[in-house]
Formats: C-alpha cells, structure tokens, sequence
C-alpha cells in the first residue's frame, strides 16, 4: 500500500510531502524478528474484531 501526504504550515507556507509504503510482514517475519532481538513469542493472539488478518505477539527477553 503506498501513500502520500502532504503538509503545509501556516507560519511560513513550507509544504512538505512524504511518499511511505506499509509493508504488513508474514507471521513467520515477525517471529523471525522477535528471535534476532533475543525474544521469545510465550502466545499469538488475534485481534477480536479482525481475526485471521491482526495479531498481538506476547514476547518475552531470553537469557
């Protein structure tokens, strides 16, 4: 998905515009990315009102 927004402000008339894209990463991305930072998923949770599509990672530090 990719957006741009565009800002102007009041006190000089400065525009600024920005060009993002939102990336939704696979399940198996995120985990892989929790491990990198010494992070164990303890639980996956999904989100009540978008199941299947959200998710909550429970991450708990390794020693």
């Amino acid at each position: 998905m990719f957006n741009t927004g565009l800002w102007v402000f009041e006190s000089d008339g400065a525009i600024i515009t920005l060009d993002s894209t939102l990336r939704f990463r696979s399940f198996e991305e995120i985990c892989d990315s929790l491990k990198d930072v010494r992070l164990s998923v303890e639980e996956v949770r999904e989100a009540p009102d978008r199941p299947g599509r959200e998710f909550v990672f429970i991450a708990r530090r390794t020693t």
